[in-house]
Parts: structure tokens; sequence; C-alpha cells
């Protein structure tokens, strides 16, 4: 039943998508549980706008939970892993921690430490190894036919041409947050009390690995400080 659903999804993306379109976040999130049930998943980052999507998880009450994946490369800031330990407290989270089969000593062993090469395909070595495969093992693990993300559309140029439901490596990727902006996020924030990220208060817009990220200056703000400015994706949210 549930082969026959995703099949009939990818067949008509173009008329659920305008059907999400007219929905808010908490309503897209209910139409991912309705439709998949324990084939629905949401991933996280515990990044400085995570705590927005796993609140709204958290309020919809739920009988069955729907599964939490963190994507952790063993290479994220010491105030990502307490803010993940905070909210996964607060907002009484189950999380399966997602991690690559290689530890960080051994990959650098093997391959050195990627990320200070300046070079892209190095960059994308690094992210197919530490985010996309521990991803899909994940996805695959659970059977996943549909997994949510906390993206926006403001946030890169290939983000601005998303739509809300989109096919990537084979599965159903879904966004409920794709339209919101900055000022969505921070009212949010503020009305469900919700901790702020402690590198927010740095002046961090948007954070992921240590050595990957960096406040924002006065050329360059949200995505473009990461990976040193080579690019913006690390490859989870695209098909190449």
């Amino acid at each position: 039943m549930i082969e026959n659903m995703q099949k009939d999804i990818k067949t008509n993306l173009r008329k659920y998508n305008k059907e999400l379109f007219d929905m808010n976040p908490q309503g897209i999130l209910s139409w991912g549980y309705e439709k998949f049930d324990n084939q629905f998943a949401i991933t996280t980052s515990f990044g400085i706008q995570s705590s927005v999507l796993l609140n709204m998880v958290n309020k919809l009450g739920l009988q069955k939970k729907i599964k939490v994946f963190w994507i952790d490369t063993g290479y994220l800031p010491p105030e990502t892993y307490l803010y993940a330990e905070k909210l996964i407290e607060d907002l009484s989270l189950e999380v399966e921690v997602l991690q690559s089969e290689l530890s960080p000593a051994r990959m650098e062993a093997k391959y050195g430490k990627l990320w200070e090469t300046n070079k892209e395909s190095d960059l994308d070595k690094y992210h197919e190894l530490r985010k996309i495969k521990p991803l899909e093992n994940g996805l695959a693990k659970y059977n996943v036919t549909c997994w949510a993300s906390g993206v926006r559309s403001s946030q890169t140029e290939n983000r601005n041409k998303m739509k809300f439901l989109e096919i990537i490596r084979q599965r159903l990727s879904l966004r409920p947050l794709l339209n919101w902006t900055n000022k969505d996020i921070f009212y949010y924030m503020e009305e469900n009390n919700l901790p702020a990220h402690p590198l927010f208060i740095k002046g961090y817009s948007s954070v992921g690995d240590w050595h990957s990220s960096s406040p924002d200056g006065i050329e360059t703000k949200g995505r473009d400080t990461r990976f040193g400015g080579i690019k913006q994706e690390c490859g989870i949210h695209t098909n190449n």
C-alpha cells in the first residue's frame, strides 16, 4: 500500500506541491505522517534554527512518535552537542544518531583533513563520507520513504528553487519550513520560549562542523559563512 502511494505521489508531484503550498508547517508535517506512517522521518543538525521543526513535531502530540535522525559528523562544535542534549531533554525527543562508519581519526589517516585543501572535490568527499552515506544508511535501515527537513528557500540559491516535495536520491524529501523567513523563525522561537543555539549569540547565523563554520561578517552572512565560501550545500538536500 505504501509503495503504491509513493508511486502515486512521485507521479503527481506538481499536484501535491500545490496542495502543500496552502498548508502551514504543522499541517505539512501531519500530511507526511498520515501518508507514510512509520516510513516517515525528519532529520536535524541541531543547528541555529533546528529547534523550530523539532518543537513542531513535539506539539503535534502524536501517539506514535516520528523518527528523528541526527547526522553527527563527529566534528560538531561542543556548543552544538550541549544544545542537542538540552533540546532532546526539553522536547522529550527520541533521536537516532547517524554517524559515518569511519571514525574521524581513521578518515584523516586515509584521506587527510579534507576540509583544509580548499578543493570542492575534497569537500564533496568529506560530505559523502560523514553526512550523505550515514543518512542514506539510516533511511534504508528503517525503509523510510519520505523524510522532512528544516531547509528554507532564503538560505541558498539552490534552496530558492526547491519545492515543498521533491525526489532526492530515490526518496521523497519534504520541506515544511520552505517559505518561512528569518522573522518567522525568530517569532516562533520567541512565542514558544525556545532556547537559542549558544553560537547564535556569538554572531553565527548558520553552523555545522567546527572547521567549516564562522560567524557572520561584513561581506559574508548565512550559508556563505560555511565551507570557506567554496560551496553552500553539503549535498544532503541535492541530487548531485
